[in-house]
């Protein structure tokens, strides 16, 4: 999944010729999840059709202060300017390379981009002469120093004929960025982060097993979250019905606690954070049957021994890596989750209590406590597990000053 999926675009068209590369920057965009709203200037529609872009955009696409309907609705500039996570003025043409960097609200697009208050890049393009002149250059230099981003011009083949810088770059180039300035930006950039997300399946023989209500949720929430604030993830993933895509999520698919225990051995030396949110099975059977026991056959007490207990050896084995475990508690919850936070060398636990409605297993919200090493107590009302996840996140970075 691209950086770019969820997010709003807004991309804004000039008049050039250049202007038909903007549909295949829209459908990019679209194609790696974003929503794309439109604006052109009215010269640009002498070079695109706005129904092309509508098409491909699957939104309006707006042109003038007022629609061309017979209420003559007024097209909001600050609302587009407020809606957009991010703008792109691709071509970007002398003239309203000019526009943008004096002020000089003439038209729709340059209203918008007077009115954001996100990040704007700019993608000029024109030919030799008109790029290298002082006053483009001087355009272009008042704008990167107010904050708004340059995706260079390429050197290649111009509309004149002429071959040199000004052309503009092309749309995947484009895409990759606006990703990789999004990615360079983010909080968690160079982390990697280990998650462990699940149930674990404990085998009696090929058909049963032992196991637990975990659905993942919690896990996959978190992994989610910190591959969006730009970390590295390895999921370790016990079996669940949760989907996840994420072009910086490493998805590693384990059945049973010994097949965990291997997976996050093997990666812990490797990450920087570890957020054990799987419910490892605390028991398994002393004895598997490689074949199905007969119904008649089973005995009525399975002989059970303990798994390997994960979280404690990571405690011990941990070196700069900060470590964070979960609870969940039905009695005595703070007492029970300092002694698991202490014994087990933790930087972090959050608590989970049983007597919460709406939080633990099989829910699309939690509600959780997060105590540090130095017994600090944050509570959290009750949230949909996305919103916990970027809790924990958050002061996760806290604790480790990103």
């Amino acid at each position: 999944m691209s950086i770019l999926s969820g997010k709003k675009i807004l991309l804004g068209i000039s008049g050039g010729i250049a202007a038909y590369k903007s549909a295949i920057l829209a459908r990019l965009f679209i194609k790696n999840g974003a929503e794309v709203k439109v604006v052109m200037t009215p010269d640009a529609k002498e070079f695109i059709t706005p129904l092309t872009l509508s098409t491909l955009s699957k939104n309006p696409v707006y042109s003038s202060f007022t629609s061309d309907d017979e209420d003559e609705t007024w097209n909001n500039h600050v609302e587009l300017g407020m809606w957009a996570d991010l703008i792109l003025i691709s071509p970007a043409t002398a003239n309203t390379l000019s526009k943008m960097a004096s002020g000089n609200c003439d038209n729709l697009l340059i209203a918008v981009y007077l009115s954001a208050k996100c990040p704007v890049y700019f993608a000029p393009a024109m030919d030799l002469d008109m790029y290298k002149h002082p006053s483009t250059k001087e355009s272009i230099s008042k704008l990167t120093a107010n904050g708004n981003i340059l995706i260079p011009a390429e050197v290649g083949e111009l509309a004149s004929g002429l071959i040199g810088e000004g052309r503009l770059a092309e749309p995947d180039s484009i895409l990759n960025f606006i990703e990789s300035d999004i990615l360079n930006s983010l909080p968690l950039k160079g982390k990697k982060i280990l998650v462990t997300a699940g149930p674990t399946y404990e085998a009696i023989d090929p058909v049963r097993y032992i196991s637990n209500h975990s659905s993942g949720k919690m896990g996959y929430e978190i992994a989610k979250k910190g591959a969006d604030l730009g970390a590295e993830i390895y999921l370790v993933s016990g079996p669940s019905n949760q989907k996840i895509s994420h072009r910086s999520i490493n998805l590693i698919n384990v059945i049973s606690s010994q097949d965990m225990h291997d997976k996050v051995i093997k990666c812990f030396e490797e990450v920087d954070v570890v957020i054990m949110a799987a419910a490892v099975a605390d028991f398994k059977p002393k004895d598997f049957s490689n074949k199905k026991i007969k119904k008649d056959n089973i005995k009525p007490n399975i002989e059970l021994e303990k798994t390997k207990d994960i979280l404690l050896e990571l405690g011990k084995l941990k070196k700069n890596q900060f470590l964070v475990g979960f609870a969940l508690e039905n009695e005595n919850e703070i007492k029970n989750s300092l002694k698991k936070l202490k014994e087990k060398n933790l930087d972090l636990i959050i608590l989970n209590s049983l007597n919460d409605k709406g939080a633990g297993f099989g829910t699309d919200t939690n509600k959780i406590t997060i105590i540090n090493k130095n017994q600090e107590k944050t509570n959290f009302d009750l949230k949909e597990k996305s919103e916990v996840a970027q809790d924990i996140l958050n002061h996760i970075m806290t604790e480790i000053n990103v």
